[in-house]
């Protein structure tokens, strides 16, 4: 038993847990990181999850919007994000023609055909832009703050002073604003999706409107993109400078209990090893850390997403006509209209999975082939991830692989509808015949990465700002002194953004070790 003493303890092996490791150790503190896996990253993974076929999919997370380009460039990171051409498209019936939106990332004639093709399209699309716009105002504003001190409600709006977009994002429903201003239903779920990943809430919820506020601030832009070589690659970056920072790296070292006094924080692990610290930092759920401290946790929405991902053989066909490339360049949205969205809500909430389940698909190989080997990249193949949105865990507590199996059915069955040939022609098959095909439930994310009842972000995602009767920080202080929140359910925690990893190390350092 060996009772070691360092600055620092990191409880956490995750993007967020790397990230304020090497800020701490590049600032000089001696710094311990503790992960209970054989590997690290978390939910920031990749794996060859078909092991008969060399492609290395990105389990859990996928996209990469909201990680600073500050951090990349304090830490050294040599990591590329890869933009996409297309931001989604949406294959839809209209007057029972097979037809769809497509929206470039640079507004172009075949954007302004496609929206013109809907019923109100044109109003739509002059609402669209103008809406945009003021959202990218407000995102350049607020971005830089998300890595200093947690100001107050009022200090945020008046730096950012732009009040008109504050009351529809920060005061008022984002269901409320998307009503008011669209007429389309399906484009009012385009817009929609955004506040509803990850989140299990009515599009009139609050709730909603901080997860729509995330997915649209990133870097000052909201543009989300595609990790090259995977989200493997961040955390490989992520490894090497820690080492070179000298952060201390132990995996297959699962916590047991946190204990604290005035002088020192304590870490039991399961093999009964103490280890001591000034101060530690969870980049473990709240919930998780609150057991091994031995207090309450704190609620928490549930996970409310199923993630499928699939090895394709090819492409598949649309209805529509359109190019498989062009569609799966971007977000695939199906079966996500307003109305559609807001019923599989209630339906949900009533213990039933969604009777149309709304589905977005993304194709990571189309704009990074890198994690195929060129042999299946030369063959056409392509790696394709599907999240169900509003599935959430207690529609799997029954008989949870029957209700996984039913979710996957319910999901093939809604991308078919808009598919010339069936999913399943073109999945690739491994030489016993099995298809490439791997669910994972919000019950899986938990039992395989901790996260608990699978909530992606760790628990209820926050406003980025504190009301006037809170105590100032940085978003990231716990009930007690020396013990700090440095993943994703730190205020401002969420994502892929090593943003709560950055303030949690700041915060540490503001108290002069």
């Amino acid at each position: 038993m060996s009772n070691s003493m360092y600055d620092v303890n990191i409880v956490g092996g995750g993007h967020n847990g790397l990230v304020a490791a090497t800020y701490l150790a590049k600032a000089g503190k001696s710094v311990l990181l503790l992960e209970a896996n054989e590997s690290l990253g978390g939910a920031t993974t990749s794996i060859r999850a078909f092991p008969d076929f060399d492609a290395r999919l990105s389990r859990y997370s996928y996209l990469v919007s909201l990680l600073p380009d500050k951090i990349v460039q304090d830490l050294g990171l040599k990591f590329k994000t890869l933009q996409r051409e297309v931001m989604s498209y949406t294959p839809l019936s209209e007057n029972g023609d097979p037809t769809g939106l497509m929206v470039a990332r640079t507004w172009n004639e075949e954007t302004i055909a496609s929206f013109e093709s809907l019923s109100n399209g044109k109003d739509d699309m002059a609402a669209w832009q103008t809406f945009y716009d003021e959202i990218a105002l407000f995102a350049q504003k607020i971005a830089p703050t998300f890595l200093e001190p947690l100001p107050t409600r009022q200090e945020l709006k008046k730096h950012i002073n732009l009040d008109p977009t504050w009351q529809y994002l920060m005061e008022e429903p984002i269901g409320k604003v998307i009503s008011e201003r669209f007429k389309n239903d399906f484009v009012k779920g385009v817009i929609l999706t955004d506040a509803l990943i990850g989140t299990f809430v009515s599009a009139f919820s609050m709730q909603a409107n901080i997860c729509f506020l995330y997915h649209l601030i990133g870097n000052g832009t909201g543009e989300w993109k595609v990790p090259e070589g995977g989200m493997g690659a961040l955390v490989t970056e992520l490894h090497r400078v820690a080492l070179e920072a000298g952060v201390e790296i132990r995996c297959h070292a699962r916590v047991k209990k946190v204990e604290s006094d005035n002088d020192k924080v304590t870490v039991t692990l399961e093999n009964e090893e103490i280890i001591h610290s000034a101060y530690l930092l969870s980049n473990a759920a709240p919930q998780v850390l609150a057991k091994l401290r031995g207090i309450d946790p704190p609620a928490s929405l549930e996970g409310a997403q199923m993630k499928i991902n699939m090895l394709v053989k090819r492409l598949p066909e649309f209805k529509s006509g359109i190019n498989p490339k062009d569609a799966f360049a971007g977000t695939l949205h199906i079966n996500e209209s307003f109305s559609q969205l807001e019923l599989a809500y209630q339906e949900a909430k009533n213990g039933q999975l969604p009777s149309t389940l709304p589905l977005e698909i993304y194709c990571h190989t189309l704009t990074d082939p890198t994690i195929l080997s060129p042999s299946l990249q030369q063959e056409g193949y392509h790696t394709m991830t599907l999240f169900g949105i509003h599935t959430p865990a207690f529609l799997f507590d029954g008989n949870h692989e029957q209700q996984r199996e039913a979710a996957k059915d319910a999901a093939i069955q809604s991308l078919n509808q808009y598919l010339k040939d069936p999913i399943e022609s073109v999945l690739a098959e491994t030489p016993d015949g099995k298809k490439c095909i791997e669910v994972k439930s919000p019950l899986d994310i938990e039992a395989e990465i901790g996260l608990p009842r699978g909530n992606i972000f760790h628990k209820d995602l926050s406003f980025p700002f504190r009301e006037e009767n809170e105590k100032p920080g940085w978003g990231v202080e716990t009930d007690d002194p020396r013990i700090f929140i440095c993943g994703a359910g730190a205020k401002r925690g969420g994502g892929v953004s090593g943003i709560p990893g950055h303030n949690a190390a700041m915060a540490v350092l503001a108290l002069d070790l």
